[in-house]
């Protein structure tokens, strides 16, 4: 079974808390502030795992979560940092920010590892907040939150050829034929229930990958058939080996399923009906009508496709069409198809701060101001202080009396509410 779209969260470990202590030594004044840095949390990072081909192990595992840090301790003692979390992916995998509505990854090399979710921050100790004028800080940092995401994965496998056509035209027999791929095969529809790949070798030892895709019928852009579900594999692919029974059987035209497909794949995508296409006469062997021969030519010659003979059954002009393929590949270079969003980390750091009044008071809100509370001990005159200082600093003070912030009204910094005095 192939599982090739998932939901999935993942949340990266918190940091862990500064320590808020003081050494307890003769002759060291007022103690000494001596609070350890919190660790630093586990981040989540996306690999690619070669031995894994599908998506299969998110079906029943949905939501990572890496390592939480350690709080800071006395002694200047640091936490320990949480462990990075590694999920394996396949080498194809789209990744998607649901939230974002945006492609941040495309793994599609052997080695890729994305950083999908960054650790949070350990909060600093006390310790790192000692100043001449501010000999016992008696307030620490809380550990940075960790970050959690909601992603959606999805695999559009990775082959340089697409084998395209209606069911039982004899795809799965190409590829077994020309390559180590087994797929099953049988005179019946959809045998073929999921892609499969075939690494191709040329007589001049040339290797390219070939990926046989379930049949598509009338309407698969709509979601009729199985097709639907696999257009979007070969979207990935350089080139589409049409495969059409020239035969005829079971009361078939050649010609019009060459038609209906193109249909499809042009209701699906511009871009994909725009690949370069090489239609492929199979079943040659068994063929009776010499018309669906000629009228097939006839289309071919008019749209400036090229076409092939062949029989896989038999082998007849395999080798011909592989050597082909080959000289056609090396011409159309690999293209990105998935526009990524760059430095994914820093697009998405809430750097903003909000004011809101409502009636005599001024809330205070956003990720900044909620990282300075985390500092802040409101039971402390010095720490206050300091919270006032970088309210002031980042231009809190300044935008509040551009809003009309005027004496007795108050302020209201995540919950803990400032009379304003000037």
């Amino acid at each position: 079974m192939v599982i090739d779209y998932v939901k999935i969260k993942v949340k990266s470990g918190n940091g862990g808390n500064g320590a808020n202590s003081f050494r307890r030594e003769k002759y060291i004044a007022a103690g000494g502030p001596d609070g350890g840095d919190g660790g630093n949390g586990g981040n989540v990072y996306l690999k690619v795992d070669s031995n894994t081909s599908t998506l299969l192990d998110f079906k029943y595992k949905k939501e990572f979560k890496a390592e939480d840090g350690k709080n800071g301790d006395k002694s200047r003692k640091t936490g320990k940092s949480g462990e990075d979390l590694y999920i394996s992916v396949p080498i194809g995998t789209i990744v998607k920010d649901i939230d974002k509505d945006i492609v941040i990854a495309d793994m599609s090399k052997k080695d890729d590892v994305f950083l999908v979710a960054k650790g949070g921050k350990g909060g600093k100790g006390n310790m790192n907040f000692a100043t001449p004028t501010r000999q016992v800080p008696n307030f620490a940092e809380a550990g940075h939150k960790g970050i959690e995401r909601h992603l959606e994965l999805e695999l559009k496998m990775l082959a340089d050829v697409g084998l395209i056509g209606f069911p039982n035209v004899g795809k799965s027999t190409i590829i077994s034929t020309i390559s180590s791929a087994k797929p099953k095969i049988a005179n019946y529809h959809f045998t073929t229930l999921e892609p499969t790949l075939g690494v191709v070798k040329t007589k001049n030892k040339d290797t390219f990958v070939m990926a046989d895709i379930p049949g598509i019928i009338e309407d698969a852009s709509e979601g009729v058939g199985l097709g639907f579900k696999f257009l979007k594999h070969i979207e990935r692919t350089r080139l589409l080996l049409h495969v059409i029974d020239i035969t005829g059987s079971e009361g078939r035209i050649p010609v019009e399923d060459f038609k209906l497909i193109n249909q499809e794949l042009k209701k699906y995508s511009s871009k994909l009906a725009s690949k370069k296409q090489i239609v492929v006469a199979n079943k040659m062997d068994s063929l009776s009508d010499e018309r669906y021969v000629k009228d097939l030519e006839r289309v071919c010659k008019e749209k400036g496709l090229k076409l092939f003979k062949i029989s896989a059954a038999t082998r007849i002009g395999l080798d011909e069409l592989i050597d082909y393929v080959a000289k056609e590949l090396a011409k159309i270079p690999k293209e990105e198809i998935v526009e990524v969003i760059a430095d994914y980390e820093d697009e998405f750091v809430d750097q903003e701060w909000f004011i809101n009044k409502k009636g005599d008071t001024y809330y205070i809100t956003g990720a900044p101001i909620e990282r300075l509370m985390s500092k802040v001990n409101i039971f402390d005159v010095e720490s206050r202080q300091y919270m006032q200082r970088v309210l002031t600093k980042m231009g809190v003070m300044d935008k509040a009396k551009e809003l009309g912030l005027k004496n007795g009204e108050y302020l209201d910094v995540i919950g803990y509410q400032l009379e304003y005095n000037e």
